[in-house]
Order: C-alpha cells, then structure tokens, then sequence
C-alpha cells in the first residue's frame, strides 16, 4: 500500500479510473482549479517586484531573475517527474510529497537570507506546483472541469503581476514570492474526497527519468545558452529516444508516445504556447516604442486580454467538448495564427490588444481542450504520465516563446 492507494489487477485498476474520472475522482472542479491554478503566480507573479529583490539583496536585477529561471526548469522538470510518482503510488502519494515541497520552498522564500536559497525555495516550489497541477489535470471528469482548471491557470497568470505588486505593497516582496503556496489551500479538499489513480505495474525507471530530465534541462536553457543546450539536448534526446525503444513501459510509456492524439495534441499545444507567450513579451516594446506608452500604461492594457482569454476559454473548452478532433487542430492555431498576422502587419495599440487576445484564447482554450483529448487517447493506467508530458509540451512553448519574441522585436 503507497499513500492509501494499493495496486490492483489492471482491468481492475482501469475500471477503478474510469468511475473516478467519471465524477472527476471525487474532488469538485472548483477545488482542483484552485489546486492548479497559484502555479502562475511562480511565472507571471514576480515580473513587477524583481528590482526590489535586487535592491534588497544588493544584486543587479538580472541576477534576481534566477529566481524565475530557477521556477520556469522546476517545473518543467517536475511535471513528468511528479507524474511518474503518482502513476506508480497513487494520487494521495503525489499531493503530499508536493505539498511538502510547496511548503519547504515557501518557508525558504521567506526566510531566505540570500539569493542561493531564495532560488532553491522557488525550485521546491516549481516542482511541488508542478505536481499539484499535473493531479489536478488528471482527476478532471469531464471537458469542463479541464475548461475549468486551465482557466484558472490563465486567468491568474493574466493578473499575477499585479497581484504580486499588490502583495508586495502590502506584505514586502518576499510574501508576492511565496504566492505558489495558496495552492495548499485546496490540499484538505482534495484529500478528503480520496483521489484515486489507477497504477502502473511497471518497475520505477530510473534511467529514463534520469534521461527525461537531462533533455528537459537541456530545452530550457536553450534560450539562455543556445551554444551549449542545443548540443546537450540533441546528445540526450538521442539518448532518451534508444531508451525508449528498449524499455516500453519505462518512465515514458510506449501507449502515451505511440498515441497519435496525444502527440498531434502536445505537440499544437507547444505552438500556441509559443504564439501567446510569445506574444505577451512582444507587445510591450511595441506599445512603448511605437505608440510612447509608458511601462505602466503597457502593463496594465495587456493585462485586459489576456484576462479575456482565460475566462473566454472555459466557455470555448466546454463549447468545442464535442467537435471532431480535426477542427480543433485546425481551428486553434488558425485563431493563434490570426493574432501573430495581426502583429506583424500593424502597429495600431488597439490592433496590437486584439492581437493579443486572440492568441491567448487560442493557447488558454487549446490548453484545455487538447489536454482533454490527450488524457483521452490513453490507457487509464497512462493518463498521469500523459498529462505530464502534456503540461511538459506547453510549459517547453511558454519558454520558447519570449525568446523568440526577443529576438525579432529586440
């Protein structure tokens, strides 16, 4: 028995999951939403209160921004590491080894002394938000309980770095910081509807994890240096995928990566990721060079349809539920398309917004809905690690996009 979970005979198992996804294993949507969703309070959260940090600390502010970096890998890292751990022991398993380094990583944020801690709080949090997010994807029952828990993800990261100002306003930055730990807040209810996951027979794989995880890190630091990860990545991708093909039921599944829905879903996912955040680290030097605005005006007017994007997606999520999987593939990234067009092709502020709009619609509501289809393209036994590597495959877009945002607009 693992964290109140036993292993039971496969078809067993499945059939299990399958009554407990139908009512969302138990646990309201409402509750995972809240589960997922202060995860963008570790991205978005810390954008206004960095040179704070750096004053305090006595640092230059882009050194602080390894307190960002440091969340961004957790939990790209995190996401197939913590899915792994709840595919092998259970649901209830995974929650409290995230709620322990949710909460380890907050103490640390606030308590740190220096910038060495204050990163390794921010990683704790990274990959105990990172699990929390990935249970909550998986115990979704229904195309709108998933509509639900990516609008929350959305809609606080739209308003995160204004309310991390706030925060900081109020309780000193260190307390906009630890803002990833109100996700604890749902850990009771959550729990109480004992969560059940079906588990995975197979021996933990070690050396896939160990792979998984160079290839990851490797991606992430793509963008901070090129020159070096894209080597690595390519060494341990290459070595990954030969792992692969040796061991079918290793960390990675073969069901999950042999699933044509899930790949054609992680894989669009990653593009509109790539569009929207790549879009909301364009507009800014837009805005403020173009159009004169200042830093202040500019935050507070992206704010709005990004904001629109995620409350419009759970409406679009539960719209889109039954529509042919070949119009989604199609209809999201032809609407994500629309707003990249829009930016290059004019400088008008208002045009520019509704750019913006579009985009993030289109990445908030494709979150949902493929996440949906990609959960659903796998055995029940698989869906943890597919929802893993789904989140990995967005979360990879979110990183990728502002640098190349970077690099056409700076």
């Amino acid at each position: 028995m693992a964290g109140g979970t036993r292993a039971v005979p496969p078809e067993q198992g499945r059939a299990h999951a399958r009554e407990a996804a139908a009512s969302g294993g138990g646990v309201p949507a409402a509750w995972l939403a809240l589960l997922a969703g202060p995860l963008s309070f570790g991205i978005a959260g810390p954008a206004l209160v960095l040179p704070a940090v750096a004053r305090d600390l006595g640092l230059p502010t882009a050194t602080a921004t390894w307190i960002v970096t440091a969340f961004g890998w957790a939990i790209a890292v995190g996401t197939p590491l913590m899915a792994g751990l709840q595919s092998r022991r259970g649901a209830r398993t995974a929650l409290a080894v995230s709620a322990t380094l949710v909460l380890l990583g907050a103490v640390l944020t606030v308590a740190a002394p220096t910038l060495p801690a204050l990163v390794a709080g921010s990683a704790l949090q990274g990959v105990g938000t990172a699990g929390f997010t990935t249970i909550a994807m998986s115990l979704t029952g229904s195309a709108r309980a998933m509509g639900l828990v990516t609008a929350s993800l959305a809609t606080v990261g739209s308003t995160a770095p204004l309310v991390g100002d706030l925060v900081a306003g109020l309780l000193g930055w260190r307390g906009a910081l630890a803002l990833p730990a109100l996700s604890l807040l749902a850990l009771p209810a959550v729990l109480r509807r004992r969560p059940v996951t079906a588990l995975s027979g197979a021996r933990f794989d070690l050396p896939g994890a160990v792979l998984l995880t160079a290839l990851v890190t490797a991606l992430v630091f793509v963008p901070h240096a090129w020159q070096v990860a894209v080597v690595a990545a390519v060494v341990a991708g290459v070595a990954f995928g030969l792992w692969l093909r040796a061991r079918l039921d290793g960390f990675v599944p073969a069901a999950v990566v042999r699933a044509p829905v899930f790949l054609a879903s992680a894989g669009t996912a990653f593009l509109l990721a790539v569009a929207n955040f790549g879009m909301m680290y364009a507009l800014p030097p837009l805005l403020v060079g173009d159009a004169g605005w200042s830093s202040g005006q500019v935050g507070l007017a992206i704010t709005w349809p990004m904001l629109f994007g995620g409350l419009t997606s759970y409406l679009v999520i539960a719209a889109t539920a039954r529509a042919p999987f070949r119009f989604l593939v199609v209809g999201f990234p032809a609407l994500g398309g629309a707003g990249v067009a829009l930016a290059g092709l004019s400088a008008v502020p208002a045009v520019l917004l509704v750019a913006q709009a579009f985009t993030s619609v289109a990445a908030s509501s494709g979150q949902g809905a493929f996440a949906t289809r990609a959960g659903a393209a796998v055995p029940d036994d698989a869906r943890p690690a597919a929802m893993g590597l789904f989140n990995l495959a967005y979360l990879l877009g979110a990183a990728f996009g502002p640098a190349i945002a970077t690099l056409l607009v700076g």
